[in-house]
């Protein structure tokens, strides 16, 4: 395990965070739930204080940097797969969505030991946030999953179509078409719908 970069106090709760519930009841799930809280905060203020951008704007980034695929790769940055204690039932690697959960899990484990100011210059040592202008992510529909899954409850669905000129599709939530785009391949087609959807309900008319 590369350091974190903050030194334990309690070492329990380094323990705890490092250890999933299927090797024990004192896990990081509870850790976890307030992790997720924590971290939603830090980077939201990060945003509203550094980034000149309207609200749909600023979702859009936040959702990037607490990601489960953005969580995952600050775990495989700091080499922790060998330091989580699994029971025997589990098997295989470790998914990203466990990943993330024992990021969100120091991040709480932190904050319990040493407070909101630690926990927040974990998040801005580790996940660059200042560089939100280099990001390029263009799996809209990742993208807009975690999005409507963050503001909205709602099934979600993609109403795909083979035409004359390749594929068109709509993106829908619940019964309402939200928004359609077009492509060459059936994955293009619903990239582009997804697109024009975060443009519709997240980015404010006027922003980039």
């Amino acid at each position: 395990m590369r350091s974190l970069g903050y030194t334990f106090k309690n070492k329990a709760l380094l323990k705890r965070a490092l250890t999933h519930s299927s090797k024990s009841e004192n896990n990081y799930e509870r850790l976890e739930f307030l992790g997720d809280s924590i971290l939603d905060f830090v980077v939201g203020e990060y945003f509203y204080l550094n980034c000149d951008e309207g609200e749909g704007k600023l979702s859009v980034n936040r959702s990037h940097f607490v990601s489960e695929n953005y969580l995952a790769k600050i775990f495989d940055d700091f080499d922790l797969e060998n330091d989580v204690e699994m029971g025997k039932s589990y098997q295989g690697s470790l998914s990203k969505s466990i990943k993330g959960d024992v990021i969100e899990a120091l991040i709480a484990a932190i904050y319990l030991d040493g407070g909101l100011e630690n926990a927040k210059k974990f998040v801005y040592n580790n996940f660059a946030l200042e560089n939100y202008k280099e990001v390029l992510d263009d799996n809209y529909k990742s993208k807009l999953q975690e999005l409507v899954q963050g503001n909205f409850k709602c099934k979600m669905s993609y109403d795909t179509i083979l035409t004359q000129n390749g594929f068109v599709s709509t993106f829908y939530m619940d019964e309402d078409g939200i928004a359609s785009g077009s492509g060459s391949t059936k994955q293009e087609a619903e990239q582009m719908a997804a697109k024009n959807a975060i443009n519709r309900l997240f980015v404010i008319k006027g922003t980039k």
